[in-house]
């Protein structure tokens, strides 16, 4: 009989924690921010009045705020807890996502699209940092698998019938962020907060400002050891690819394999199963393993040598096989990234830390539409469009995965972090 042990491994009994139910809860929301889009995009150009080079921009204007914000989040949460951070990112995500299904230009829906994404700094980051205030060692590698894995399942889900409702009118997958509503009634009812909640008080703590200032301070000096700041950036490199995947999978299935927009959701619903799938193995995997270095390298380049076939697939059996790939690295470099960089930092500074991490992540998933599109641009003329968009999607999973191997050594190599130095 199959049981979740034996899927999940020794510490499968979190599934049954109030606290942890409630963290996945929270977590339907934030992957819909890209995924719901991925395989509708194409679908908003004509009646928003965008253009075919333009239209990445709804991810980009998505992604770029929480860059600044989420460190903002990170260290609110520290300060005042993760509780009603969590609760404001749930109320300001699904408002401003749901309104844009009740506007009529692109640069209306680019503006609700940029403030959704301050909604998304309160909320990814927050629930990461909460999952290593609840747990430690294997135990926080299989929550942080875990909750990616739901992330996966949602992103399964939701894009699916997200093209099924473009079909119906474009406005009506945007309607699916109004979930967001009655998800934040039961956080505010049944989430207790995992950290001290006196702990930040600046009641006890005299002039507030000095005290972020010195929180600040504190965390700057975190940062600064080499441990710290290779993985921040190692964190952002994996978006490289995955962000590659999302924005490009409709152009590549549609304009050059000459498939149709619903291939192009199956591609997006299978590389989110994928993730969730091998996400669930992440704590059984860092059990195996010593140093966490040496699967880390091997999901890397599973995740970049999977983009690559990707585009260069010449059919869509080919390119899913490439998918199935990217999403099992994509799915346990990032639970086992997170599960480290928790560690990294005291309680009172892994909200600020995991939120520099997750704004490197935000800020390659805004530059990787951008880039990748201008790449295009520039090579379509010597290798004709196709051969652009098949040359940059392949370069982009070198990049992703050899910057994120390059940051692994020089963690590797780096003394343990001393805060008191």
């Amino acid at each position: 009989m199959v049981s979740p042990s034996s899927i999940v491994g020794a510490d499968s009994d979190i599934v049954e924690e109030r606290p942890f139910q409630l963290l996945l809860l929270i977590n339907v929301l934030p992957p819909l921010g890209t995924a719901l889009l991925s395989p509708v995009l194409g679908s908003l150009v004509e009646p928003l009045g965008a253009t075919t080079a333009n239209i990445g921009l709804m991810m980009s204007a998505f992604t770029a705020p929480s860059i600044f914000f989420i460190p903002l989040a990170g260290v609110a949460s520290d300060r005042y807890g993760r509780r009603p951070v969590l609760i404001f990112g749930l109320l300001w995500f699904g408002l401003t996502g749901t309104a844009i299904a009740f506007v009529s230009t692109f640069g209306a829906a680019l503006a609700l699209r940029a403030l959704q994404g301050i909604g998304f700094a309160a909320l990814t980051p927050i629930i990461i940092t909460s999952l290593g205030d609840l747990y430690t060692g294997t135990k926080e590698a299989t929550a942080q698998g875990l909750r990616f894995t739901g992330s996966g399942l949602s992103q399964t889900a939701f894009p699916l019938a997200a093209g099924v409702l473009v079909g119906a009118a474009w406005q009506y997958p945007f309607l699916i962020y109004a979930v967001a509503f009655p998800i934040a009634g039961v956080v505010y009812v049944l989430f207790e907060e995992p950290i001290d909640e006196t702990a930040g008080d600046p009641g006890d703590g005299g002039d507030d400002g000095d005290g972020i200032r010195e929180q600040l301070g504190q965390l700057g000096t975190l940062v600064g050891h080499r441990r710290a700041w290779a993985m921040v950036v190692a964190r952002g490199t994996a978006n490289l690819s995955w962000f590659g995947f999302l924005t490009y999978n409709s152009i590549l299935v549609v304009n050059v394999l000459e498939y149709t927009p619903t291939e192009a959701g199956i591609l997006a619903a299978l590389a989110s199963l994928t993730y969730a799938l091998s996400a669930t193995q992440a704590g059984r995997i860092a059990a195996l393993f010593d140093d966490r270095l040496y699967p880390l390298v091997a999901t890397n380049l599973s995740m970049g040598a999977g983009l690559a076939l990707v585009f260069l697939a010449p059919s869509i059996p080919v390119a899913a096989l490439g998918v199935v790939f990217l999403g099992i690295g994509f799915g346990l470099v990032l639970s086992i990234y997170r599960s480290i960089i928790t560690t990294l930092a005291p309680s009172e500074l892994r909200g600020g830390l995991v939120s520099l991490s997750e704004g490197s992540g935000r800020a390659a998933a805004t530059l990787t539409p951008i880039l990748m599109g201008a790449a295009i641009a520039l090579a379509t003329s010597p290798l004709g469009f196709e051969g652009a968009v098949r040359a940059v999607g392949v370069g982009t999973g070198v990049l992703s995965a050899g910057g994120g191997i390059a940051c692994l050594l020089l963690m590797s190599s780096a003394p343990p972090i001393r805060m008191n130095e």
